[in-house]
Order: C-alpha cells, then sequence, then structure tokens
C-alpha cells in the first residue's frame, strides 16, 4: 500500500475500473486518518470537514483546491459554508471509491 498517496498522479477512471476492496480499504484510510467513510445511498465517499475564521479563508481554501481538482482532472464535491468547508471525493463513473479518490484526500490535506 502506498504510503505517500500526496506524490502520486491520479489515473483514468472510467466506468468497469476497479474500486478500493474491503481488503484495502483500512490501510488507504489509515493514510488519511481524518476523513471519514461515509455510504450515501450504497455508494462509498471519503468527507472531511475543514474549519476556518472566517468565510474569505474558506473561499480562498475552496479556491486553491478547485485548481489541484483541475490539475488532476478529478473533481470533488465541496460544500462552502462560513468558516468550514467540506469536501467530499468518489469516484462517479464506478460509483464508488477509487484509489485516485484517496490520492486526492491526501492532496487535499496538504492544501496551506
Amino acid at each position: 500500500m502506498p504510503e505517500k498517496l500526496s506524490e502520486m498522479k491520479c489515473e483514468a477512471c472510467q466506468a468497469g475500473a476497479p474500486k478500493v476492496t474491503q481488503e484495502d480499504l483500512p490501510k488507504l484510510k489509515a493514510i488519511v486518518p481524518e476523513w471519514q467513510v461515509i455510504d450515501r445511498k450504497g455508494i462509498l465517499q471519503l468527507e472531511r470537514v475543514f474549519k476556518f475564521k472566517n468565510f474569505k479563508l474558506a473561499l480562498a481554501f475552496t479556491n486553491k483546491l478547485a485548481n489541484l481538482a483541475e490539475e488532476e482532472f478529478h473533481h470533488p464535491g465541496i460544500l462552502l459554508e462560513w468558516g468550514k468547508v467540506t469536501v467530499t471525493w468518489w469516484s462517479h463513473s464506478i460509483k464508488g471509491l477509487h484509489l485516485n479518490d484517496f490520492i486526492m484526500a491526501s492532496k487535499t490535506d496538504t492544501i496551506d
């Protein structure tokens, strides 16, 4: 299992790509411990809430995240609110979690 997910690049993920296995899920989750695995209508997703002192700082984080998502061509769900941003990663094409989602969660953790 890779330990430096934040240094990896996302691969193209299309329908039929392999989902993260039940065996690999706890290993990958251990690398991004602040993220929660959420089951939404049978679709596993990674989610984390980032807290900020105000809306302006939350917006700046959101913009950095958007730029990162464009660079990797893998895009999260983002809920921007006053003082917090909820980020959700999952792979729409496979309706679940792919290694890309853990890579992007790890990269999200490096945004300052």
